[in-house]
């Protein structure tokens, strides 16, 4: 296995995008091409469930954790983990580069099969700003869409913002209530 040539993930995902649209082109020809790529798939499918059989729980683990393998796993229907616990990896996943761009990504659970997520954007707006929000809020919804197809759709929750403290001015505290006449 040494001798064994190793794809670097831009290659992989070059290879993923092509293979992408020669499948699409395959989905409405007749014939035996898409039938003999279903038969296949469904062979190494079998294949992969039956390495998660004898895995012990680390190799499970990182079996699952490994991006490419991951997508495979999902796209077979054997992921060992619940979306709701992929998708939230893939948030915290895209959360340090929010954080460079002055905003913060949040996971905020699944409600049916929906995944919800907290965005605050740079300069204290909510999900509700323009500009880039929009932009980070769809690196988010394919992100997780990816690795949990499972899920219908991602929704931003409002951030709940907090309430201004009241301001009382010092002079009002200082003065006292006046005496009644003795």
């Amino acid at each position: 296995m040494a001798d064994a040539v190793r794809l670097p993930d831009p290659a992989v995902e070059a290879r993923l995008a092509r293979l992408d649209e020669v499948l699409a082109g395959l989905e409405g020809a007749p014939g035996p091409a898409l039938e003999a790529v279903r038969l296949l798939t469904e062979v190494y499918g079998e294949a992969l469930a039956r390495v998660l059989d004898h895995a012990a729980q680390p190799l499970l683990q990182q079996l699952a954790e490994d991006e490419l393998l991951g997508h495979l796993l999902v796209l077979h229907g054997i992921h060992p983990e619940p979306p709701e616990r992929r998708a939230a990896r893939a948030v915290e996943r895209l959360r340090p580069a929010v954080r460079e761009r002055g905003g913060d990504l949040e996971w905020a659970g699944v409600e049916g099969r929906v995944a919800r997520v907290r965005l605050r954007t740079g300069g204290g707006c909510g999900s509700g700003c323009g500009g880039g929000s929009a932009d980070v809020m769809e690196a988010v919804r394919a992100a997780v869409l990816a690795v949990a197809p499972e899920l219908e759709s991602v929704e931003p929750v409002a951030t709940e913002r907090a309430a201004a403290p009241a301001f009382v001015p010092l002079s009002t505290l200082r003065r006292r209530a006046p005496q009644e006449a003795r």
